[in-house]
């Protein structure tokens, strides 16, 4: 879709794990989670992986805006490993604001300039130079500009958000990293363990939490999930806090999701590999007799606010 759009969503980076900047892995893109949502000349930008990177230098390229607002899902490296490189924050005249799981704004700024400092990195963040200020929500709810962000958590190891984002009348769900069977798998591989009544309780509050999960995705006119394994591979990885694309694709259809985007695509994977799975998502779409649209998340990708 052209770049031409007012209202947007860009992908940036579209990796999960680690950057993959192989020539087998140009068509979807080797930089790791960045997704830039413009509206109304307000930026905000989900996570700060390597796919900040090009994206800031974009935004050097232009006069007009000179604030961001970056939320960030957790503060695992893949996620912020752009931040060190983002040159907008080496800039006066900038501001930049940061948002993320913590305690605090004091406590948000101490996992950001971690990675900043010695022995890690050679440039620590006093010397950003841009007016950068860390956010705290105690409510679980942000606003920037246009847009309304509600945060929740998901399953993913320690204290990792998705945003529900509420712009112009649209919702745009972002998940980067979220293992949607860890439950499931967990209550299934402890059956034998527990007694009649304690699996009908666990079940239950499965259940439970289940619904919770769905009704905040639920008729989201874009969904970008983490759809990192095949089946074989999950199985290999259960824990790591991430999903295989089969769970993504059956909890978006579950929730009435209008488009899914498959995202945080595993690193060994080619170009070639995904797109298999993605002709196999639409397959499972298909059976479930659901007609909601799903794309591969590809770095360059634009989607049109204002025509969902």
């Amino acid at each position: 879709m052209s770049v031409n759009a007012l209202n947007y969503i860009r992908f940036w980076g579209v990796r999960g794990s680690y950057p993959a900047p192989f020539g087998s892995h140009m068509r979807v893109g080797g930089n790791t989670s960045c997704v830039e949502l413009r509206v109304d000349d307000h930026i905000l930008i989900c996570d700060g992986g390597s796919g900040i990177i090009p994206l800031g230098n974009s935004l050097m390229a232009q006069q007009k805006i000179k604030e961001v607002t970056i939320v960030l899902t957790h503060y695992h490296w893949d996620h912020i490993s752009g931040l060190p490189f983002f040159v907008p924050a080496f800039v006066p005249g900038w501001k930049v604001n940061i948002y993320g799981p913590g305690d605090s704004e004091k406590d948000i700024e101490q996992r950001i300039s971690g990675q900043m400092r010695d022995p890690y990195f050679p440039v620590e963040v006093e010397n950003w130079m841009a007016k950068v200020n860390y956010l705290a929500s105690h409510n679980s709810q942000i606003e920037y500009g246009p847009f309304r962000i509600e945060t929740f958590n998901v399953h993913h190891p320690g204290s990792t958000f998705g945003y529900r984002i509420h712009v112009h009348g649209k919702t745009i769900v972002y998940a980067s990293d979220d293992e949607l069977s860890f439950i499931d798998q967990s209550i299934e591989n402890r059956r034998n363990e527990l007694e009649p009544q304690e699996f009908e309780l666990i079940e239950a509050m499965q259940k439970e939490e289940r619904v919770h999960s769905l009704d905040m995705i639920r008729n989201s006119h874009v969904f970008i999930h983490d759809a990192q394994y095949t089946p074989e591979d999950y199985a290999k990885k259960r824990g790591w806090g991430h999903s295989c694309y089969i769970d993504t694709a059956h909890f978006a259809i579950d929730a009435n999701v209008k488009q899914l985007y498959l995202f945080h695509a595993d690193p060994n994977y080619d170009d070639t590999k995904i797109e298999h799975l993605h002709r196999e998502t639409i397959k499972l779409i298909h059976e479930r007799g659901s007609n909601m649209d799903c794309y591969i998340a590809r770095e360059g990708f634009v989607v049109d606010i204002d025509k969902l």
